[in-house]
């Protein structure tokens, strides 16, 4: 997690059946291959993206990935590209950007007209940081309402996405509640990693249900069954873990769930690409 910090600090899977271009970047007759709309967070590659990025993203969509989601890395939320550039060479892949993770206390207007220009959908805060008091958690609510307002004028969306420390009590409250209920839900949206919130010891269906339609997006990553770095239990490749997610995404449409990303923060094989092919692979069995 301190990379991804670090990172931050620093700087769809139910929409429809996304057919890839006849002839992709690899030469390949794709022209009666229909794939499952799923995505896949890049932060999954951040070890191995930085200079390779055309080159990662080729091999992403020949494993079937036909979403992406970015974030703002050390070369920006486009990867060096302009907005446009980046847009296009992606969906020649048959990938279509839906969300990024950015920084949105710095320059946010910039990353809104930005986003909006190429039909992103969403602008996603990844993190707030685990916050002295309720009271913190309710400032940062009226914070996210004004950012909303201001995507909202853009035609995009503003969300944001959990760790685990939003799922613990404080008090006998939990601020995830607090953000839930203190937030315009004509303003904010929900991104649920349901990863953290195994983690914090909750139920991510019974939360879906208890905000109907607030939650639009998910992280889905694996939980790692035993320790393995440091006592501490970390994601592990989707399918070789301790969450049921074909048991938590039957029925995760109906409460309004839109988009899925597969992400992974740690790769016991050792490979990320193996681990984005090994997601792939996994997510295309899931049935929605």
């Amino acid at each position: 997690m301190q990379k991804r910090r670090d990172f931050i600090k620093a700087a769809g899977f139910f929409g429809g059946c996304v057919a890839l271009n006849p002839v992709n970047a690899f030469g390949l007759n794709n022209q009666h291959l229909v794939t499952k709309p799923f995505g896949i967070q890049l932060y999954t590659l951040r070890d191995i993206i930085i200079g390779k990025e055309e080159e990662t993203i080729k091999s992403l969509a020949s494993f079937g990935y036909t979403q992406l989601e970015s974030y703002e890395g050390p070369k920006g939320v486009y990867w060096g590209m302009s907005p446009s550039t980046f847009k296009n060479f992606t969906e020649d892949l048959g990938i279509k950007m839906i969300s990024t993770h950015c920084d949105v206390y710095a320059d946010f207007e910039k990353k809104v007209e930005e986003a909006a220009s190429i039909g992103l959908k969403y602008l996603i805060c990844p993190w707030v940081g685990p916050q002295k008091s309720i009271d913190d958690f309710k400032k940062i609510a009226a914070q996210f309402n004004e950012k909303g307002d201001l995507c909202k004028k853009y035609g995009i969306r503003f969300a944001y996405h959990n760790h685990d420390y939003s799922f613990k009590s404080m008090n006998g409250i939990y601020p995830q509640d607090i953000l839930m209920k203190e937030t315009d839900s004509n303003l904010v949206d929900f991104e649920m990693d349901m990863y953290w919130v195994v983690t914090a010891g909750e139920d991510p269906m019974a939360w879906l249900k208890r905000y109907p339609n607030r939650f639009h997006l998910a992280h889905i990553k694996d939980r790692s069954r035993t320790p393995i770095n440091q006592g501490q239990y970390e994601s592990v490749d989707l399918g070789t873990g301790s969450i049921n997610y074909p048991a938590l995404l039957k029925n995760a449409k109906q409460w309004g769930l839109n988009y899925l990303f597969m992400e992974q923060e740690f790769y016991p094989n050792g490979s990320p690409l193996l681990a984005a092919e090994t997601g792939a692979g996994y997510l295309k069995k899931i049935k929605f």
